[in-house]
């Protein structure tokens, strides 16, 4: 009997508790109202879990945008919602993502889940903001495009994407989503720190697999959860790299200053420590907590999004043989250009494929790796008439702009030539794969670079077949069988 009363106690609470959330949210909407009368349209669904299972459905459905869509026909561009825990203004409207990621102000600053953040931790770039995060992502961007920089990573890239494809020739059976991990995680990984191929890489490429799953999971932080687990795997990962940081802290320190501060930076942990030397006494220099956790954060693209736009990029291929025909004929042309003049490849070589950047645009935009991004309002700001009150979360969806027909004519359509047609600009604001405003992805050039040259020496090397394979949105894109293909050497085709 004792149980049965507990039981009901706890429905009782449960029921008031549901009660109590629904009126406060109504409450709180009623207020806004009164202030300005402007908030956007749309509804919290259920207490507590709001919206929650819809939004996750849509994610496991071949059209994970359909939950925007149909709240975007019922109540315009900009709706709220209740996902995830919180009340939230969605964005499908491109004009004001753009407001919301130019952050002119600093009114908008990063809001994620809290299994994200705390994964992540306080030094998170996540967690960075204002003038920090400003000079940090022009350190690291200004990096990553200088010349040196191109010149080094290019020769780096073709090394283990050529290393890589001549494994494959004996292999019956490959999946490409597999096989683009192992390159390019060792690529950006050189770039970040400098580490080659060791039983150092080996260690850190194991833990940040471990590390990774738990970027979208449940905020339980318990043993044997995923939580738990991924924050194991970061506590390892964290010192495997401090160890490697603090040793070329100090060979920075027994160099000789000056000398050292007209070298060329090695990597980005090179001109991360310079900022420390350089700086002591500027009250934003960068503690050493900080560089770690940003260069660990750093890996993630060598991991996920980049291996994961090569793999798409590739079915995508499959599926639409007049693209790769053409895309084969235009890296067929450039690669007999070379073998005639015995130059090297470089960086322009690879970018100034035309129909080979529509490809690339084509698969980033259909892919939609990332997907949106989630911001929280520091006050009450208005835009375009559309009130996103302070404390409230805004989501900005790159998906829905991308799938929008208003914008693309058939979206979901893999179109490489839609990008031939007037108006069609990787500069609008219709076209956000990487990001925008003050956090657009500083590594964008380099991704762009790292496909270009998978996909040269890859059409240049082999012809396959791929087996049909699923796309997964949820929580992150992925293809249900790692893209299964087999290969044949160009040669032996005939």
């Amino acid at each position: 009997m004792e149980w049965f009363i507990g039981f009901w106690i706890l429905v009782g609470i449960f029921v008031g508790w549901c009660w109590y959330s629904k009126e406060k949210s109504s409450s709180s909407d009623m207020k806004m109202e009164q202030k300005s009368g402007v908030l956007p349209k749309g509804s919290f669904g259920w207490p507590l879990i709001g919206e929650t299972l819809d939004f996750i459905a849509a994610g496991y459905t071949s059209q994970p945008v359909s939950f925007m869509e149909k709240r975007r026909s019922l109540y315009g561009k900009v709706f709220k919602t209740h996902i995830l825990g919180t009340p939230i203004i969605v964005s499908t409207d491109p004009a004001v993502n753009k407001v919301v990621l130019q952050n002119h102000g600093n009114i908008f600053i990063p809001a994620y889940p809290k299994s994200i953040r705390e994964i992540f931790g306080e030094y998170s770039i996540l967690q960075t903001n204002g003038t920090l995060q400003k000079k940090v992502h022009a350190l690291i961007g200004g990096f990553l495009r200088s010349p040196q920089f191109k010149s080094r990573i290019t020769k780096d890239i073709e090394h283990h994407v050529k290393l890589t494809l001549t494994s494959w020739k004996d292999l019956p059976l490959l999946f490409v989503q597999e096989e683009t991990q192992k390159f390019t995680f060792r690529v950006l990984v050189k770039a970040l720190l400098s580490l080659d191929p060791s039983d150092d890489l080996d260690f850190l490429k194991r833990e940040f697999n471990e590390f990774i799953k738990g970027l979208i999971c449940l905020p339980i932080k318990l043993p044997g959860t995923r939580l738990y687990k991924s924050l194991k795997a970061k506590e390892r990962i964290f010192k495997l790299v401090k160890k490697i940081v603090e040793q070329r802290k100090l060979g920075l320190e027994k160099s000789e200053d000056q000398e050292h501060q007209n070298t060329i930076p090695n990597d980005a942990v090179d001109v991360l420590l310079r900022d420390i030397s350089g700086e002591q006494n500027d009250k934003q220099s960068l503690s050493l907590d900080f560089i770690i956790s940003h260069i660990i954060e750093l890996m993630i693209p060598g991991e996920e999004t980049v291996p994961m736009s090569m793999t798409l990029a590739v079915k995508f291929l499959s599926d639409c043989p007049v693209a790769l025909e053409l895309l084969t004929e235009e890296n067929m042309k450039l690669k007999r250009q070379k073998t005639d003049s015995g130059d090297d490849y470089c960086w322009t070589d690879y970018m100034s494929m035309q129909f080979t950047q529509n490809v690339i645009n084509e698969t980033l935009r259909v892919a939609n790796i990332i997907n949106a991004v989630w911001r929280k309002a520091l006050k009450d700001v208005e835009i375009k008439g559309i009130l996103i009150p302070e404390g409230w979360c805004v989501l900005t969806s790159f998906s829905s702009v991308h799938m929008d027909e208003e914008n693309y004519e058939n979206p979901y359509e893999f179109d490489p030539w839609r990008w031939e047609k007037t108006g069609a600009s990787v500069k609008n604001n219709c076209f956000t794969p990487f990001g925008g405003g003050q956090r657009l992805c500083p590594g964008l050039e380099l991704s762009r670079l790292e496909i270009s040259i998978f996909l040269h020496h890859l059409v240049t090397t082999y012809r396959w077949i791929a087996e049909k394979d699923d796309i997964i949105y949820f929580p992150t894109v992925k293809l249900k069988k790692k893209l299964p293909i087999r290969v044949t050497s160009i040669g032996n085709s005939s």
